[in-house]
């Protein structure tokens, strides 16, 4: 396994990884819409919360060598379900077909009250 991480997304904040690569894939954790240059959430509710943790996914994967364009795999975690079509909207414009294979669930709270956390596997380069 090798750890990948970069500060260009916000540190771990407890006992995991930014994301792992293993066997030519690349785990990455949940990503709280957390800026890293702030450390704060962005202000916009959910539309800007999901770009921010897709963002914090982007530079991720770009320091493993791969991208948004080989993730095959996402988990979106809400706060509140009745977000999903304004996260949806923001989703749509970082993948393009074939789309990843996701699911999404409603949660009762995310850490620091987030209104959306996202993670992913993709595939190394």
């Amino acid at each position: 396994m090798k750890q990948i991480s970069t500060d260009k997304a916000p540190a771990a904040i407890g006992p995991y990884s930014q994301a792992i690569a293993h066997n030519g894939l690349i785990f990455v954790s949940g990503q709280l819409p957390i800026d890293p240059s702030t450390g704060a959430f962005p202000e916009g509710g959910v539309e800007a919360q999901t770009r921010q943790s897709l963002t914090n996914i982007k530079s991720i994967l770009e320091k493993a060598g791969s991208g948004m364009d080989k993730v095959v795999k996402t988990t979106v975690l809400l706060a509140d379900m009745g977000d999903f079509a304004a996260m949806n909207g923001v989703y749509a414009e970082s993948f393009s077909e074939p789309f990843p294979a996701r699911c999404a669930f409603a949660v009762k709270t995310l850490p620091k009250g987030a209104l959306v956390e996202i993670e992913c596997v993709a595939y190394e380069c």
